[in-house]
């Protein structure tokens, strides 16, 4: 009962940072209509959420000397890697391309898992990727400009695999007493994806005077500030701690398929707020992502078994481990990008009913 309690609470959670990240598009297209580019719109969100974090990054600050490695590339990846591999591939092939290409993340993480880890992986998650991934196809509607570029492609596959570090970094953090908190994994991921976005983004040259005026939404005048806090408190802040912590309770490969949900919902909420046009196979797409998200969480791998183990010379050996419960049991392990985070602003921004760039 308890396990099954986690497990709810887990998908629970998943569904919340799901939604979260999903509207960062819908707050951040405004933005970049009124005249902002599309990168200076992601380091405000990550410098913004980074600064909002400070004051848990120097309460964790013990973090830098137990877990450099992990913080790091949390950062590197998890945060600034998607973006940057997404920004650059979508400045060579379709949004909806890369954004597809992106979000094999997930298939990914069960590759890591089956062949890395070598655990194994239950029919039920393999089957929820691959519905996922062919409804996340129709949300898109990769068809619409399909193209092949070959450095566009791996640039996207770049982004699939930040995404997917995003997951097992998720997942990864130490045992009992020596285990990171979620928090400051976060904060520092936060500051170090800030850091490097600054370089790439070259804030210096923004037009900060969009950010004091109104921005046009769906026919109706909003302050740009108000759209900003937006992107940095509900689609950054609150998204990665949800997604962190829905990883710690349910699995990287379940929290993955999750996650496909951000599409779909970047693409409604599109439709109600900025009143963009809803295709039947968009609608059937989302249908498909959420029955993929379903199959998936509805079942648990069986924990690796260890074999027989000798207690000692002329004992019997010990029985093997039991096979673990659901799938809500965490692997143990912290987070990072996802997902992922601005290159969802920059999807969502381009993509009639997508991200606008995890």
């Amino acid at each position: 009962m308890q396990a099954s309690s986690g497990k709810s609470a887990g998908l629970a959670i998943a569904l919340v940072s799901a939604f979260a990240f999903g509207g960062s598009g819908v707050a951040a297209k405004p933005l970049i209509e009124a005249g902002l580019d599309p990168l200076h719109v992601v380091w405000l969100r990550v410098a913004g959420a980074a600064l909002i974090m400070l004051p848990l990054a120097w309460r964790h600050r013990d973090l830098v000397r137990r877990k450099p490695a992990l913080l790091l590339g949390f950062g590197l990846l998890a945060v600034a890697g998607v973006q940057a591999f997404y920004f650059a591939s979508i400045s060579r092939i379709p949004v909806g391309v890369a954004l597809l290409v992106e979000y094999l993340g997930p298939a990914l993480v069960l590759g890591w898992i089956r062949f890395v880890q070598r655990r194994p992986v239950t029919r039920a998650a393999a089957l929820g990727v691959v519905l996922a991934v062919t409804g996340l196809a129709c949300v898109v509607e990769v068809w619409a400009g399909l193209g092949f570029d070959v450095l566009g492609l791996l640039l996207a596959l770049g982004a699939a695999c930040c995404q997917a570090c995003y997951f097992i970094l998720s997942d990864h953090g130490g045992d009992g007493e020596d285990r990171a908190d979620p928090l400051g994994v976060i904060a520092y991921g936060l500051l170090v994806g800030a850091g490097v976005l600054t370089v790439v983004a070259r804030p210096w040259g923004m037009d900060f005077s969009v950010l004091g005026g109104e921005v046009g939404m769906g026919g109706t005048r909003v302050p740009a500030w108000l759209l900003l806090a937006w992107v940095v408190l509900l689609a950054t802040v609150l998204a990665y701690i949800t997604g962190v912590v829905s990883v710690r309770k349910l699995s990287p490969q379940v929290a993955g398929v999750v996650a496909c949900l951000e599409a779909v919902v970047a693409t409604v909420l599109a439709w109600v707020l900025l009143r963009e046009h809803l295709s039947l196979p968009q609608i059937l797409g989302g249908a498909l992502v959420l029955v993929g998200a379903f199959i998936a969480q509805s079942q648990a791998p069986k924990a690796p078994s260890s074999g027989p183990v000798a207690s000692g010379p002329g004992r019997k050996p010990s029985r093997p481990p039991e096979p673990a419960g659901p799938l809500a049991e965490p692997i143990e392990a912290p987070v990072v990008a996802t997902a992922n985070a601005a290159d969802e602003d920059a999807a969502e921004g381009e993509l009639s009913a997508g991200r606008a760039g995890t």
